[in-house]
């Protein structure tokens, strides 16, 4: 194995990426656990959702039931950072509850509930949408308490605002500039090439997933699906199949490692010219002094390595 350090940049973004193969072997004291303590108490189990929807009549936003049993659940945040009522903070927070089974956690379920889940975010988002001040709806999972997770019952969330973040701002004026320049999109080229590296880690002819070549995380992965096109909500039913099973495979196997890890997809709905993905970013690495004084981010293991791990 190479362990010599390398510089990258990222596809379009200009940020840049140490991988450095060699300081995974610097020695640690230091171990951290994944999950701390869990709660007695549980505020996404079934029983606690009927108590507040009696409580306050309005708790629930949307269910999906299967069997006429209730699968997944979107639910009022309750601390939102941002509502439609304030207009200095205008936007939605909503929570989605995974699944009923307290002790699941996403990697658990099958592929089938995963597509659920995978549904109530098209169905969020269509909703959402309907609100012509809205620009940017992100649904994204944390899990683990270093991934930010405050609750251990496996849950998601929708987080919808008029701002475009200044990231997807710059990515969507870089995305155009290519296109000006090559007259095709940047990600479904990037999707090529990666089809032909060691960074693949799997595809069919709906979905393909790779690690990229500048991760910023270790174990980082991405999910696009083949055909272009921009959120959620134009996927068809064979993509979201094959959506769920890949990302059941790369959650199945973070958790194989105890990795907490972030997943978020992008929808910018007034870009219609985005190539719609789902980034997972485990919390394994801790960004400290370089990356926070620098900009310059520090990864000790490969994408390639990475990928590698995902494929066995």
């Amino acid at each position: 194995m190479n362990l010599k350090s390398e510089i990258r940049k990222s596809y379009l973004l200009n940020k840049y990426v140490v991988i450095t193969p060699g300081r995974i072997k610097r020695p640690r004291d230091v171990k951290e656990e994944t999950i701390i303590k869990r709660a007695k108490d549980c505020y996404f189990c079934t029983e606690s959702i009927d108590k507040q929807q009696k409580e306050q009549g309005n708790y629930i936003i949307d269910e999906l039931k299967i069997n006429n049993v209730r699968q997944v659940t979107s639910v009022k945040n309750i601390f939102p950072t941002m509502t439609p009522e304030n207009d200095k903070a205008y936007g939605y927070q909503e929570v989605v509850i995974d699944t009923p089974h307290h002790h699941k956690e996403l990697a658990d379920l099958s592929e089938e509930e995963i597509g659920y889940v995978l549904e109530m975010y098209k169905k969020r988002t269509l909703e959402l949408s309907k609100d012509k001040k809205i620009n940017y709806i992100l649904c994204f999972k944390n899990q683990g308490s270093k991934a930010g997770a405050s609750l251990i019952h496996s849950h998601s969330q929708i987080f919808a605002t008029e701002i475009i973040p200044p990231d997807l701002q710059e990515e969507s004026n870089l995305i155009q500039n290519y296109k000006e320049k090559n007259k095709t999109c940047p990600y479904c080229d990037i999707i090529k090439k990666e089809s032909k590296s060691k960074r693949l880690i799997f595809e069919d002819k709906q979905v393909i997933a790779f690690t990229p070549f500048a991760s910023e995380y270790h174990y980082e992965a991405w999910i696009f699906p083949k055909r272009h096109t921009d959120n959620i909500t134009t996927l068809n039913q064979d993509e979201f199949k094959s959506f769920a099973s890949i990302l059941k495979k790369i959650l199945t196997k973070l958790k194989k490692i105890d990795l907490s890890y972030n997943y978020f997809m992008h929808q910018v709905i007034s870009d219609k010219n985005q190539h719609f993905y789902i980034k997972v970013q485990p919390r394994d690495s801790i960004w400290a002094g370089v990356e926070l004084g620098s900009g310059l981010v520090i990864n000790s293991i490969s994408p390639e390595v990475a990928a590698e791990y995902f494929r066995e």
